[in-house]
């Protein structure tokens, strides 16, 4: 039987093998500086700090020992918004409350401490982030280690951190919202058939058609993160092939990164409920 921390690392490998996901690297498409072997790799280097999640050591410290070890490839930022999202669902299940409701007493109980950890790891990997609303420049998260002392001034947890995050950010309003987003798309892989890569790729499609990826609204701006949506809910629809829609994206340089998050969410907690592959 797999472990909590390594249903987590599958979670990873399963998101990123399946295809296709439009925009995003996938087993069919890659980008000439980010391939699919650096996610792999990316999967792999996270175990220690997945461990440390499930194991109930602080979650802030998980965090970064994860992203250090994902960030031991050549790619660059693989997983980092993944992780992001799928480490406190792993510490609830580390402590056999794997729900929305545990999941946010984890959030909860989040301390100053992992904010400081939170921000030391984007020095492991450049991570795309929009510009602070003014007033909020001290906190830039790009700052990493220097921004420590002022949050340790205002008393800034790891969930007020995401709760200022959240307008503009994905992951940051599922750490914030009880993770629903997750918990569906756990939900539809379940009841999928086939393949979990292929569910996993179904699910992203359904995900990207039903809500903008704030990513592509930081990468461009809203709109092209509204049409990418529009032309998603087409190819659910059947009206654009899938697979020309992935070609496209690709050309246009739009990776819908915060809905490939969900999906690793959701496939960790289907796996954890008892998805079989």
């Amino acid at each position: 039987m797999r472990s909590t921390a390594e249903n987590a690392q599958l979670a990873l490998l399963l998101e990123v093998a399946g295809a296709p996901k439009p925009g995003n690297v996938d087993r069919h498409r890659e980008y000439p500086d980010l391939r699919f072997e650096h996610f792999l790799a990316g999967a792999v280097g996270a175990r220690d700090g997945l461990r440390m999640a499930a194991d109930g050591e602080r979650l802030g410290a998980a965090f970064r020992e994860a992203i250090a070890g994902m960030s031991d490839q050549r790619g660059g930022n693989t997983q980092f918004g993944a992780v992001l999202l799928v480490t406190p669902l792993v510490a609830a299940a580390g402590r056999g409350d794997l729900s929305p409701d545990g999941a946010s007493a984890v959030v909860a109980e989040t301390t100053v401490a992992d904010a400081a950890d939170f921000y030391r790891a984007f020095e492991h990997v450049d991570v795309a982030v929009e510009d602070p609303p003014e007033g909020m420049e001290p906190l830039d998260v790009r700052r990493g280690g220097d921004a420590i002392p002022v949050l340790e001034e205002r008393g800034l947890t790891l969930e007020g951190v995401m709760a200022r995050s959240a307008e503009r950010d994905g992951v940051a309003r599922e750490w914030v919202g009880g993770f629903e987003r997750s918990f569906a798309a756990a939900a539809a892989i379940a009841a999928g058939s086939g393949p979990v890569t292929d569910r996993a790729a179904e699910v992203f499609l359904e995900l990207l058609a039903e809500e903008p990826d704030t990513f592509v609204a930081i990468q461009h701006d809203r709109e092209t993160a509204e049409r990418a949506t529009e032309r998603a809910r087409a190819a659910r629809n059947g009206d654009i092939d899938p697979e020309r829609l992935s070609e496209e994206f690709v050309a246009e340089g739009i990776n819908p990164g915060t809905t490939a998050d969900t999906v690793a969410a959701g496939l960790f907690v289907a796996l954890e409920r008892g998805l079989d592959v």
